[in-house]
């Protein structure tokens, strides 16, 4: 029996490993080929398309990478119809794995989903067409099956996986050795892991930071950027804004738990941050089509995943309000001089982290997309 997995952003394929990890132990019998990146790749996944080439955020982005984007969709057509997988299993990245799913189905392949695309925040009339398409869903975040059961829809609710990943992690007195051997707050910047998104978002940060030393002379910051990144470039840039910035690779969290507030893009690393009941304030910017469309489109008033799944404001976040350097530095000098409004974020955080489920997320989907591709579960 064959799977194909589609994960189009680094993300998805981190999830897409662990659960092929979990396919692989109770069925290791069973081919896997996807869309994938390095960690199926490692997790013993034929990569028919590499999803770094095709990665983007925002809609008007996508066009520049069009030509990209139909070349990957030709050469995953062609090799479904070569191989005629049993299921199609298609993680977040919705326009392009909607439009796989169509396909899958039309070739009598099964579809499961795993993720939900965020049918919840915007474009809610893909509901419907989901519910056609699907024989199977997994979601992640604990209102997502109400949602779903709203429209009629059967979906399972298996915790969401950073739960199982960020198991065994050190404790903060650890974090705190190794990152903040000294007396003054210790701030991270993180602008995503993207090289398109450092470029866009750096300046800002290295604005807010300078603003935040203007009150706290003795405020360190840190940011850790992802393996691909030239770190030392990094620092060098940092240096030439004369705000001194540690930046780090490969302990993303670590170095984030040892912080007393972080500014980040919104996006996974918010939960990751709330797993780690660190403080925060969140931001995204996109370009102005984007926006406007977002906001023609949006169904909800939040961006950061701790605020959706709170249903209220836990963290300050900037999105609909363009952020910018004096507006984070603002809001961060606010937390950083009421140590009680800090505390009660963490709190607030710790809620968050229990409602995320535990324990073997992985192999809870990969149960189910088993006895999906079976045909062992009802079909929708």
């Amino acid at each position: 029996m064959e799977i194909f997995i589609s994960a189009g952003e680094a993300s998805g394929d981190l999830h897409g490993a662990g659960l092929a990890r979990a396919i692989l132990s109770i069925a290791p019998q069973t081919r896997l080929s996807c869309l994938g990146g390095p960690h199926m790749s490692a997790a013993g996944v034929t990569v028919i398309v590499d999803n770094r080439k095709i990665s983007v955020v925002g809609i008007s982005e996508v066009f520049a990478q069009m030509r990209s984007i139909y070349g990957a969709w030709v050469k995953i057509r062609s090799y479904l119809l070569a191989n005629r997988p049993s299921l199609v299993v298609v993680i977040d990245f919705p326009d392009f794995n909607l439009f796989l799913a169509r396909f899958a189905k039309r070739i009598g392949a099964r579809v499961f989903f795993y993720i939900s695309p965020q049918v919840w925040a915007w474009r809610e009339n893909r509901v419907r067409k989901i519910g056609r398409l699907m024989d199977g869903m997994a979601v992640i975040l604990p209102f997502e099956k109400d949602f779903y059961a709203s429209h009629g829809i059967d979906v399972d609710y298996v915790g969401h996986p950073l739960a199982d990943s960020m198991n065994g992690l050190p404790d903060k007195a650890e974090c705190d050795r190794v990152y903040h051997d000294f007396e003054g707050p210790l701030i991270g910047l993180l602008p995503g892991s993207r090289r398109k998104e450092i470029e866009r978002f750096f300046d800002m940060l290295m604005e807010a930071g300078r603003i935040i030393r203007t009150s706290f002379p003795d405020a360190r910051f840190i940011m850790p950027v992802a393996s691909s990144i030239d770190a030392r470039e990094v620092e060098n840039r940092a240096a030439c804004r004369a705000l001194p910035v540690r930046v780090v690779t490969s302990d993303t969290y670590r170095a984030v738990r040892a912080c007393d507030l972080i500014l980040t893009k919104s996006g996974t690393v918010t939960l990751e941050a709330a797993i780690l009941q660190t403080p925060m304030v969140a931001f995204y910017k996109v370009s102005r089509l984007t926006k406007r469309i977002g906001e023609l489109l949006a169904t909800t008033n939040f961006i950061a995943l701790p605020n959706l799944i709170a249903g209220r404001q836990i963290v300050p976040e900037f999105a609909r309000r363009e952020p910018t350097g004096q507006l984070l530095a603002e809001c961060a000098l606010g937390l950083l001089k009421s140590p009680g409004l800090l505390e009660e974020q963490r709190l607030e955080l710790g809620r968050i982290r229990d409602r995320l489920g535990s324990g073997a997320i992985s192999e809870k989907v990969a149960r189910l997309v088993l006895d999906t591709a079976h045909g062992k579960r009802r079909q929708r």
